[in-house]
């Protein structure tokens, strides 16, 4: 395991351009100094300088050490100020990531039990794609990421993903427009006009697989990424859109529409992603110990 005093070290004589101003700074002799980091190469296995005439340059092993060295010590000091300025008795903060993918209704539902915990919790909600929020989450700048997939195979971020649970969909259109579909659900959506996610949405390729399955050709006349922009061109009479079952009593009533039909066929999965493999924050084990009552 690296020693991150001798990493410490390191990191000054990087940053101040040589031992004898890192020495200077930490008030320690040069010879110190350079024995801490002969023991920190050695355990790495690898030289994190080379000499240039007097100078000494970075290895490219070295910058590769110092990118790591510059966010544990910037964390540190974030940790030292958020110490300082935490008086006894302030509220909580929990920091979520929410993918752009997931319904602002089900992001409320999933959050709101943080909210009714003993101590008082102040949520910060930062909204993007899975991608950005899963690099917030290994800097520990989200505690933790709700998203309707678990961590893609292809990007490298150490996290694991807890299941908070999975529903099926329901089909949502205004009055006049359900009106003008007189065949039985699910044959009702042949030719139809459909509103449905973008292919950024995990739910898009199993809707689509679905159809095809039930020899079902909609008329898709949008696709989006933002789920609340979907239900406003479906306000307006656009198309049929799609959403959970378990909210769409709410978001019919929201939107003014009409559940034309559901299915359980396509489900709609979604996910507590975080760096814990055990869960401990307290709002997080609120979100899925609730989250797994009502979906289901």
């Amino acid at each position: 395991m690296i020693n991150y005093k001798h990493l410490h070290y390191f990191w000054v004589v990087a940053k101040q351009g040589g031992i004898t101003r890192a020495s200077e700074r930490l008030h320690l002799t040069p010879q110190t100094i350079s024995g801490q980091i002969s023991q920190l190469e050695d355990s790495i296995g690898e030289t994190l300088f080379s000499k240039a005439g007097r100078n000494l340059e970075l290895t490219e092993t070295g910058r590769l050490v110092l990118s790591f060295a510059d966010e544990i010590f910037s964390l540190g000091g974030e940790l030292e100020e958020a110490l300082r300025n935490h008086p006894p008795g302030r509220q909580m903060t929990f920091k979520v990531g929410i993918a752009d993918v997931v319904p602002k209704t089900i992001a409320y539902r999933l959050l709101a039990p943080a909210l009714s915990l003993s101590e008082p919790v102040r949520i910060i909600c930062r909204e993007n794609n899975l991608a950005s929020l899963l690099a917030e989450l290994a800097l520990h700048r989200v505690d933790m990421v709700i998203a309707d997939g678990p961590i893609p195979p292809g990007i490298n971020v150490r996290g694991y993903s807890h299941v908070l649970g999975e529903c099926g969909i329901s089909f949502l259109a205004v009055q006049h427009l359900a009106k003008t579909l007189p065949k039985k659900f699910p044959r009702s959506l042949d030719g139809a006009p459909l509103l449905i996610p973008s292919e950024t949405n995990l739910v898009q390729a199993k809707l689509l697989d679905w159809l095809d399955s039930q020899r079902i050709y909609p008329r898709i006349v949008g696709e989006f990424d933002d789920s609340a922009l979907m239900k406003v061109f479906g306000q307006a009479g656009t198309g049929i859109f799609i959403t959970p079952t378990p909210i769409a009593k709410e978001v019919a009533k929201q939107y003014g529409q009409r559940i034309i039909g559901s299915t359980e066929e396509v489900r709609e999965q979604y996910y507590a992603i975080s760096v814990e493999r055990r869960i401990s924050h307290p709002a997080v084990s609120a979100i899925t110990e609730t989250a797994r009552e009502w979906l289901s």
